[in-house]
């Protein structure tokens, strides 16, 4: 059975994280929609070195790999198959997730793709996944999160743990993208579990 996912990166730092999770979700999934904000395209920039152009965006240029996998669809594009319910898909992910993001699609404003198939999700019961980076959070923001997990979404912030003795940065980034996996049921060999012996 073919796996299909939806991800969106916005303009929140966290930019690493996005990169990593899809050089891993590339290997689990036979399509992945990919929509990304002009900001993100800028964080991109700052965070990694990476320079992805708007208008030619390509899978060697964002995660290093030449793959058909991803599927980039334009944030403004609501003739893409992430904006319809009708579209068959096994969740949604969005990494980072600006505080913007998260309270426009907690109060119902689909004003982009992302917004949109992120709503699109919350009404059809799909996994919605949002990873917010933001710290501290103010009230409107834990508000925003509280709405969104009673609508249905995963919040999974970018708060990366180190009970698994992290030696670098790259270690911190694939935690996260482990638990990102995890939550979309797809096992994976990047973190060992909890004291569980592997085979």
């Amino acid at each position: 059975m073919k796996r299909k996912l939806v991800v969106a990166i916005t303009g929140a730092s966290g930019a690493p994280y996005a990169i990593r999770f899809l050089q891993i979700a590339v290997q689990h999934y036979s399509e992945i929609y990919v929509a990304l904000s002009e900001q993100a395209l800028q964080v991109i920039q700052l965070e990694t070195g990476r320079t992805v152009h708007p208008q030619n965006i390509t899978a060697e240029a964002l995660i290093g790999i030449d793959t058909p996998v991803l599927r980039f669809v334009d944030k403004r594009d609501y003739f893409s198959p992430p904006a319809s319910g009708s579209f068959q898909h096994d969740g949604m992910v969005i990494v980072p997730c600006s505080m913007g993001t998260a309270g426009r699609i907690a109060n119902g404003i689909s004003n982009d793709l992302i917004t949109r198939a992120a709503d699109v999700c919350l009404k059809e019961r799909r996994k919605l996944i949002l990873v917010p980076r933001e710290t501290p959070w103010n009230l409107i923001h834990l508000r925003n999160m509280t709405q969104l997990a009673e609508a249905g979404a995963t919040i999974l912030p970018a708060a990366p743990g180190f009970y698994h003795q992290p030696q670098s940065l790259d270690d911190l980034v694939d935690f996260l993208a482990a638990r990102i996996l995890q939550q979309l049921g797809i096992e994976q060999k990047l973190v060992p579990q909890w004291q569980v012996e592997e085979d």
